[in-house]
């Protein structure tokens, strides 16, 4: 069957996909999502939405602290509330090799415009007076927080719906070509054209940029994430540990999401990800090594969520060489903090206008490019 023809389709109803939607049709574009499953279920749901400067990469600093104010102000611009919480957050050194870390990451983070200080173990405590007895150092930002990933999707589907996009969920795409005037997007119950096509799906890019001929390596990690059941207050900041492996937060309603990056099983080919009980256990002790109130209460949950990682850590943000109008967004370190800004950036090259910041174009990631791994980034 063949479908009608729109100006841009995004593939991929995540918050970099529903973004890039979200500002190209309110630039005026006639504007299709596809999304295979439910609308910003996939990572986009799956994560805990922190909103950090302590755990974003140096050179995304700039783009997190605009999409931090964008968070804060979601009723302004999305015209929906998504349960965001603005506060301080902390990440803590317990050894000295943390507090090299911890250093020469809050140097550069600074260094790129972030307002993170480093503090003594009785500011911390000023700050967060449940941390543990441990702590050498710590360093602080006053300007972190976290959203309720369910209601951001909830938001972004009206918000999506109120300017005119149209929204297939449920409705995987099997492939995509060049086409006159564009490209044509294949579903199992039609064919679809548009002028401009852009990839935003996660750790699926990979395989989609696949159908136009374009090799970018992918990295699916399998990320594990905890909640307890609901418990007095026990903390009022965004919590993690240098080497980013523990995330905390405590929300309105007294659950506390427990994260960090430990790793689950799954894989990509299969689409099934699952919890290990070594990951749990050991993200849960870390977190009351941490936090030791946590000892406390009872994990009630764990679930997985992937996340896609390029070869130098950095976003895949630009457009496809070799296929004028096609482009790609994802791969972002801390991506849900980033993700409105980078997409109303990339919304705003699609349109044809400058981006108000530098994209990220994939070219350094393609295989005659040179090999861009040069050890772990700050």
């Amino acid at each position: 069957m063949k479908g009608r023809h729109y100006d841009l389709a995004v593939i991929g109803g995540g918050i970099h996909g529903g973004s890039v939607a979200l500002f190209a049709a309110r630039g005026g574009m006639d504007v299709i999502l596809l999304e295979r499953g439910a609308l910003a279920r996939e990572a986009s749901g799956s994560n805990a939405g922190t909103l950090t400067m302590q755990m974003t990469r140096a050179a995304l600093i700039p783009y997190a602290l605009k999409a931090h104010e964008m968070w804060v102000k979601a009723p302004d611009w999305l015209g929906h509330d998504v349960g965001v919480v603005a506060c301080d957050g902390l990440s803590l050194a317990f050894t000295e090799a943390e507090e090299r870390l911890l250093t020469e990451r809050a140097e550069a983070r600074s260094a790129a415009g972030a307002p993170i200080r480093l503090v003594t173990p009785d500011e911390a405590r000023g700050i967060e007076p449940g941390i543990g007895p441990g702590v050498r150092m710590a360093s602080h930002c006053p300007i972190d927080g976290y959203a309720n990933a369910y209601l951001t999707g909830l938001a972004y589907r009206r918000a999506l719906r109120e300017a005119g996009v149209r929204i297939r969920e449920y409705t995987p795409v099997t492939g995509v070509r060049d086409a006159a005037g564009g490209f044509e997007i294949n579903t199992a119950s039609e064919t679809i054209h548009a002028a401009q096509v852009v990839f935003t799906g996660g750790v699926w890019i990979e395989p989609m940029l696949a159908w136009l001929g374009v090799h970018l390596p992918i990295r699916t990690l399998v990320n594990q994430l905890s909640v307890t059941e609901r418990m007095a207050p026990v903390m009022r900041t965004v919590l993690g540990i240098a080497s980013g492996l523990l995330s905390l937060k405590q929300f309105p309603h007294g659950t506390v999401v427990i994260g960090g990056g430990w790793q689950g099983e799954g894989t990509r080919e299969t689409g099934r990800h699952v919890t290990t009980h070594d990951s749990t256990v050991g993200n849960a002790r870390l977190a009351v090594h941490a936090l030791p109130a946590l000892a406390n209460g009872r994990i009630v949950r764990s679930w997985t969520g992937f996340e896609a990682e390029t070869a130098d850590a950095l976003p895949a943000v630009g457009p496809v060489p070799g296929h004028p109008g096609a482009w790609v967004s994802g791969s972002v370190h801390s991506g849900y903090t980033s993700a409105p800004y980078i997409g109303r950036c990339l919304a705003q090259a699609i349109l044809g206008a400058e981006p108000e910041m530098p994209l990220f174009p994939i070219d350094r990631l393609l295989p005659d490019a040179p090999d861009p791994r040069n050890g772990p980034l700050p």
